[in-house]
């Protein structure tokens, strides 16, 4: 195997390392979210470093392959697409902190049935199935992450009427319907992100961005 080949495997291998911390820290965060518990919280704020540290090495790798290898073509979409998807996944590690600073601030619970739980369950699912795409070069399946943005997106907006109303009916609830807000603003953000993953998973496979497709004369339903 040529030197650069392995200098790429091993840029793929770290991403999947960091992409696995990122879902350890999705599902802390559901869990402690549903149990309450302060403990699984604090796990997820402790992994934050090792998502900060698997950025910082992943991009100097990146930067050094494109310095010292001079990749073209389908190369160096991998390498520019990587330098996109590792901030995507140090964000959702963010994202995961700010709802596990909340947990303590939404219990009891004032939203009746498990939408709350839902949003979060579904989110996860959107990272997973873009990593997945990633990692096994599939196009549908980073088709089906964005396509999926769609639901995660409608489930949100329930949540957040509902919470405006429990929030006009009973001001005593207003304090912990607004960090409630918060939660599900940064599960929808997740959600954005596993769909920018999903998106370069397309650019590396097919040469062009699926970003923004009105400007590419596409039609947006």
């Amino acid at each position: 195997m040529r030197q650069f080949d392995t200098e790429l495997k091993e840029l793929r291998d770290g991403i999947m390392a960091m992409a696995g911390v990122a879902e350890e820290m999705l599902e802390l965060t559901i869990q402690a979210l549903a149990e309450p518990s302060q403990a699984k919280a604090d796990q997820v704020n402790h992994l934050d470093r090792r998502m900060d540290e698997w950025e910082l090495r992943l991009d100097q790798q990146c930067i050094d392959l494109l310095a010292l290898r001079n990749p073209a073509a389908s190369d160096l979409r991998r390498i520019a697409s990587s330098l996109k998807i590792i901030p995507e996944l140090e964000r959702i590690g963010d994202h995961c902190c700010n709802i596990a600073r909340r947990v303590g601030m939404v219990h009891p619970p004032i939203l009746a049935g498990n939408d709350l739980e839902r949003l979060g369950t579904e989110t996860r699912s959107m990272v997973r199935r873009a990593v997945d795409a990633f990692v096994g070069n599939d196009a549908a399946l980073a088709h089906a992450v964005i396509l999926s943005d769609d639901s995660v997106d409608a489930l949100y907006g329930k949540i957040y009427r509902d919470l405006l109303r429990i929030m006009l009916a009973d001001p005593l609830c207003i304090e912990r319907a607004s960090h409630l807000i918060l939660v599900i603003k940064n599960w929808e953000r997740i959600a954005d992100e596993a769909t920018n993953i999903a998106e370069e998973v397309l650019f590396i496979l097919e040469g062009h961005s699926a970003k923004h497709p009105y400007l590419h004369g596409d039609s947006v339903e």
